[in-house]
């Protein structure tokens, strides 16, 4: 087994996790969590993960790290994926483990990857300035045989390395061009919208091979899911299976858990979206955890430490071709208004069998809110669990719509 795990970032529950399974761990984070640390007496090396210089850099923490003898680097959040890349490349003393890292925060050159290896994406450019944008459209509209008059064909605007939503703009037409972009949005990529199905999976990676998946049903993107995922989309598990193994093959993925978020179509074709290599958002992998039994968080730790034997790896996973018979579902619960002051249970949800608990608390006496950017931090979850994929959608669609907050 590795000697001892560097957790890039901090993550209350993977610390938990990980302080259950008796592996040595150290924790890297911004200084502000040191008191924390202190605190629980988790092993902790406070870096300024937020800046690069002659101070801040990979050699510089590797050294800080020698004393714990960590031999394994594994991200938290989106903005530790190099910083674990660069490590990963020194402990393995190969380069490549960081320019692996890079196609995961960079959503260009992750496309042009995608495409080379003959995965099916869509069209996408890097631009610079809403003129560039509107050409885009353009070349859309022309692509798309749109006659005069016609909608314009929608286009995607996303920053290049932001985690999910996050600054993620959709525009519909020319008009949103001006209305919708900034002078600080540039550069980013530009995407032509995909249709079909969306759906993420959760895919430990071990040797270069798929050790166990997971499928995410979205109800509603950045609100509502539920794991595993339906049968439409479990009857597709094998096609979905191989696409995710045939992107490991293409980004060289060794050891890790990937997230890849796939589109599919009426005529059973999947078209890639994008992918992440840390942990995804919406409490999915704590819904693995629910339904399969096993621990998803420390496992995806524990994929990452190369030493893994097959015997190591069984005794970590069920085997994931069973279904587990449960479904484990969750709806993000933000507030509808600017200026909140009380949580308000509706009493049908507590008399609901599939309602297990949340997690919302009272806002503060006249709580304002400023904007979102992307999804934004919900207030809390509501956590469901049944037998039933369908009633599980029906109660995610329609909580998702209640006003919790007033």
């Amino acid at each position: 087994m590795a000697k001892c795990f560097a957790l890039i970032g901090w993550s209350q529950p993977v610390i938990e996790s990980m302080q259950k399974t008796g592996k040595p761990f150290v924790v890297v984070s911004l200084p502000e969590f040191e008191p924390i640390a202190k605190e629980q007496e988790i092993p902790f090396v406070s870096y300024k993960l937020d800046t690069w210089s002659d101070t801040s850099n990979s050699i510089d923490l590797f050294e800080k790290l020698r004393p714990f003898g960590a031999d394994v680097a594994v991200p938290l959040y989106e903005e530790t994926v190099e910083w674990a890349g660069a490590l990963n490349s020194i402990y393995r003393d190969d380069p490549r483990v960081l320019n692996r890292a890079m196609l995961f925060r960079n959503k260009a050159m992750m496309k042009r990857k995608a495409l080379i290896g003959g995965l099916k994406v869509g069209l996408f450019e890097e631009v610079h300035n809403p003129r560039q944008v509107e050409q885009f459209m353009d070349r859309l509209n022309e692509a798309n045989l749109q006659l005069a008059g016609e909608e314009d064909s929608w286009v995607h605007i996303k920053p290049f390395s932001a985690a999910g939503t996050v600054g993620h703009k959709l525009l519909r037409s020319k008009e949103d061009i001006i209305k919708k972009l900034q002078e600080e949005d540039f550069p980013c990529l530009a995407e032509s919208h995909l249709s079909g199905k969306e759906f993420s999976c959760e895919a430990y990676i071990h040797r270069g091979k798929v050790r166990f998946l997971n499928i995410t049903e979205y109800v509603k993107l950045g609100f509502s899911n539920f794991v595993p995922a339906g049968p439409e989309l479990q009857a597709k598990r094998k096609l979905i299976h191989d696409h995710v193994q045939q992107l490991v093959d293409i980004f060289g993925i060794e050891y890790g858990m990937i997230h890849p978020e796939w589109f599919l179509t009426e005529k059973d074709e999947l078209k890639f979206g994008e992918t992440a290599c840390r942990i995804p958002g919406g409490h999915i992998l704590e819904l693995v955890t629910k339904s399969y039994g096993f621990d998803a968080l420390a496992a995806f730790v524990l994929i990452h430490d190369p030493t893994l034997t097959e015997e190591e790896l069984n005794e970590i996973f069920p085997n994931d071709q069973e279904h587990p018979g449960i479904y484990n579902g969750n709806v993000m619960i933000y507030p509808q208004k600017k200026k909140i002051s009380e949580l308000i249970i509706p009493e049908e949800l507590h008399e609901d069998p599939y309602f297990e608990d949340h997690t919302l608390v009272p806002p503060l006496s006249g709580q304002k809110l400023g904007d979102r950017e992307g999804f934004g931090n919900h207030f809390g979850t509501i956590n469901f669990r049944g037998e039933d994929s369908e009633r599980m959608r029906g109660l995610l669609e329609h909580y998702q719509t209640v006003d919790f907050y007033h």
